[in-house]
């Protein structure tokens, strides 16, 4: 399919933004925002169908939290039913935020991960949602630690191949996995450390401050994982985990991006560490392998096709990503209302707009 519209969603403390742009992705018109003064942590671009459908997970402090959804590219919005991710009555919990929207194996079935950490299914592309029980009910949970953004299961992973098989993270509790359809949840944290403990607790089974985990889906069995303090790979879907970090020039950072086409290619964004969260020497730079962590390079620098040399904020956990046209681009926002684009593999950069509030959540695709 060739000629496909480019649909960039921005997600901040204060509204949704959407970029649109052709497949040469050279100039870019802008819209927003939608979801005026509700904070969107989670947004979601299907295109599993003919008539592809977007989803916005948007929180009000009047309301709450809701999903959102929109058949027209954003041009009409449909809130889902009241209540439909909500805890049931029993489960003594409440939504605060919407924290991930992933698509499943299959057109219909949608998994959002929430703030206090839960995990919930839709089998109707996200028009309702019930809760993974099993993984509420994990005796682990109540030994979960709260992140300095809240406790939330950010990261949500279907096997691309397996329908009963789902990778999840969240912090600080660490990666789970199930193989059975949610019956059972295992943690999936062997050689992951957790700095923050005593140094003879600092591998456990799980407590881990996982900041993301990414996949490439023509190869499920191997993870990247971007924690609060480390950079690894796993080759065996998580079994056991090996660090990566060497090359790079921090081990901090949030969002961690697979290149749809080539598995052994990842991008991370370090920052200096959790106190300063802005890049080392406030040098803004997207770090890549293409040897799946075995060495790393830094792209971004340049004086007219570069990033900027004197960056002072982080990039989230969902803040970078990439598109699934042919030659891919790579986008990130940050928390001063910026995005940038490369449509070259990092090579060079473009600012694609500014000045928005603060970016939570950038996803884009091809529709």
């Amino acid at each position: 399919m060739t000629d496909r519209q480019t649909l960039l969603m921005v997600g901040t403390r204060k509204g949704l933004w959407i970029g649109r742009s052709d497949q040469a992705r050279e100039t870019w018109s802008w819209e927003g925002p939608h979801f005026n003064m509700e904070e969107v942590y989670s947004c979601m671009i299907d295109t599993r169908r003919e008539t592809p459908r977007v989803l916005v997970g948007a929180s009000s402090s009047w309301t709450g939290p809701q999903v959102a959804r929109s058949d027209d590219l954003g041009a009409s919005w449909q809130s889902t039913p009241e209540g439909a991710v909500r805890f049931p009555k029993d489960a003594g919990a409440a939504v605060a935020r919407v924290w991930q929207l992933q698509p499943g194996l299959g057109d219909d079935v949608v998994w959002a991960g929430t703030e206090p950490g839960a995990v919930f299914r839709s089998d109707d592309r996200g028009e309702t949602f019930s809760l993974e029980r099993a993984l509420w009910d994990h005796p682990h949970r109540t030994e979960w630690g709260a992140g300095y953004g809240g406790q939330a299961f950010h990261t949500l992973l279907p096997h691309p191949t397996n329908a009963d098989s789902l990778t999840a993270a969240i912090s600080s509790g660490g990666v789970y996995q199930t193989h059975d359809g949610g019956s059972s949840w295992a943690p999936r944290n062997q050689g992951i450390s957790a700095d923050f403990f005593p140094e003879d607790q600092r591998y456990p089974e799980f407590g881990q401050c996982v900041h993301k985990v990414s996949r490439h889906p023509s190869r499920p069995e191997r993870l990247f994982a971007q924690n609060h303090g480390g950079v690894y790979r796993s080759d065996d879907e998580g079994g056991s985990w090996q660090s990566i970090a060497d090359g790079l020039p921090a081990d901090f950072g949030f969002p961690i991006v697979s290149h749809p086409h080539e598995p052994d290619t990842v991008f991370v964004f370090p920052l200096a560490g959790a106190e300063g969260r802005f890049p080392p020497d406030g040098l803004a730079r997207v770090w890549r392998s293409k040897d799946a962590g075995e060495s790393w390079e830094a792209l971004g620098s340049g004086e007219d096709t570069g990033l900027p040399d004197a960056f002072f904020v982080g990039v989230m956990r969902d803040a970078m990503t990439m598109d699934d046209h042919e030659d891919a681009g790579l986008y990130f926002g940050a928390r001063n209302g910026c995005v940038w684009g490369s449509f070259d593999s990092g090579a060079t950069w473009r600012e694609l707009v500014r000045d928005l509030p603060d970016v939570m959540v950038v996803r884009a695709g091809a529709v």
